[in-house]
């Protein structure tokens, strides 16, 4: 018999360490066959306890060597020239890429054959082969980094009386049934590489900075901290109705709490780049990457349809009462704004979603510009005309000009008189409403 190293043979003398390197990088590409007891020369040197070797590479493979690839080894005792050697045949695993475990999912833990080789592989092979073997959906794919913690995520999970463990880890999808970090766990861990970066504009445009953050860790704290920095600049105005003190905020706290959830959850992950807070003085930008979900249209998502891209992620948001259902996140933001006469808008491309908040104390005297309501102004229009035409109109005359029931005229009149545009004039059955002299 003639051993000759190749492409999908290698020869080893005895059981060394290196002998974990051959076998990774078989597993990884094509299978091949490890011969102990063989010099590099293709000389018989002979092993005195074949069964002892055996033993000792099934235990240094077990121990090693993830994800387990102790099912596509098979082992089997030669006898060559009168002499005991030991023959691995070892088969492509099923779950590639495989690695030291101490080493983890990076180059100097991944081996693939090149030639006669074993060599690291490079990072995007071993992307390739996460793809190949876990699928499309990145949040179940193992992660490349699997030294993790969860500091800020136990701390969230025990705030709500929910157990953290290994068990429930494995149940949620952030870690395999072996025991190997996923994506998702990434996400949630310390050592999360995706991160939100905010910044605060002097006036309407992005050429002046008045600060800036980026908040990095695990979602969980990128949360927690990016609502903290709009939150001390959502300032609070106040205006009066007669005595009546009224304070209203720059931006709805729900409208702001959705959105930034939205930034989180909904994102597309398999990207590096950052999301985007922009504060500017007339409004506030949420903008992440990845457009809409294939097959889900601008006017779905207004109507409260959802296609979850990341529903694992989703869910374990939904099973902290962070978010309440699939879908209703941009609900709730435009009924945040009913009967300001502002309006949020919703812009998307191929690769990004941007929600843009107006802000509810500043004035855009631009008609037409992108936070007025359409409909809102029409009204406004027609009661300051009609007011103008008579010199006053009441309250029901406004109801049958426009056709609106009752409680939406009387949103319209508070709306209209707070902002100036009328006056009101009288008390009860004698109220009604003047265009200002």
């Amino acid at each position: 018999m003639i051993f000759q190293e190749s492409e999908t043979v290698e020869l080893k003398a005895v059981v060394a360490e290196d002998i974990k390197k051959e076998i990774i990088a078989f597993a990884n590409c094509e299978g091949g066959k490890l011969y102990i007891g063989v010099r590099d020369d293709g000389t018989v040197a002979g092993l005195d306890d074949p069964d002892g070797a055996s033993l000792q590479v099934s235990n240094m493979v077990r121990d090693a060597v993830k994800p387990d690839l102790t099912m596509f080894l098979h082992y089997e005792t030669l006898t060559v020239d009168g002499k005991k050697i030991v023959a691995i045949d070892i088969q492509q695993g099923a779950q590639r890429p495989y690695y030291i475990a101490k080493k983890g999912l990076r180059p100097e833990g991944v081996y693939v054959r090149q030639g006669y080789s074993s060599v690291p592989a490079a990072n995007t092979m071993i992307r390739r082969m996460i793809k190949e073997t876990d699928g499309d959906r990145f949040e179940e794919m193992r992660s490349m980094e699997q030294n993790l913690t969860f500091e800020k995520a136990e701390k969230e999970f025990g705030d709500r009386n929910i157990k953290f463990g290994q068990a429930q880890m494995k149940t949620l999808g952030i870690m395999t049934q072996d025991g190997i970090y996923t994506n998702l766990g990434l996400l949630l861990s310390d050592q999360c590489v995706h991160t939100v970066k905010a910044a605060v504009f002097e006036g309407t445009n992005h050429n002046q900075f008045k600060d800036r953050k980026e908040f990095a860790g695990s979602l969980f704290r990128q949360m927690d901290e990016a609502y903290d920095f709009i939150d001390f600049r959502n300032q609070t105005h106040s205006s009066f109705e007669k005595l009546r003190r009224i304070d209203r905020r720059d931006y709805p706290e729900t409208a702001v709490r959705e959105a930034l959830l939205n930034l989180l959850v909904h994102r597309e992950y398999s990207f590096r780049a950052s999301s985007f807070i922009s504060i500017y003085t007339d409004r506030i930008e949420f903008t992440s990457i990845g457009g809409l979900v294939s097959g889900v249209t601008l006017k779905d998502v207004t109507m409260g349809i959802s296609v979850c891209r990341n529903v694992k992620l989703a869910n374990i948001f939904y099973r902290l009462e962070l978010i309440e259902a699939y879908g209703t996140g941009i609900l709730k933001i435009m009924d945040a704004y009913e009967g300001t006469g502002l309006k949020p808008k919703i812009e998307t491309s191929d690769n990004a979603f941007k929600i843009i908040l107006p802000n509810l104390n500043t004035k855009t005297e631009q008609e037409g510009s992108y936070n007025e309501d359409p409909k809102s102004s029409t009204e406004e229009e027609k009661v300051i005309a009609l007011a103008k035409e008579k010199g006053s109109v009441t309250r029901k005359e406004v109801e049958v000009l426009l056709g609106i029931s009752q409680t939406t005229c009387g949103r319209l009149m508070k709306r209209m008189t707070e902002n100036g545009l009328i006056v009101q004039e009288g008390k009860g059955k004698n109220t009604h409403y003047c265009f200002p002299r």
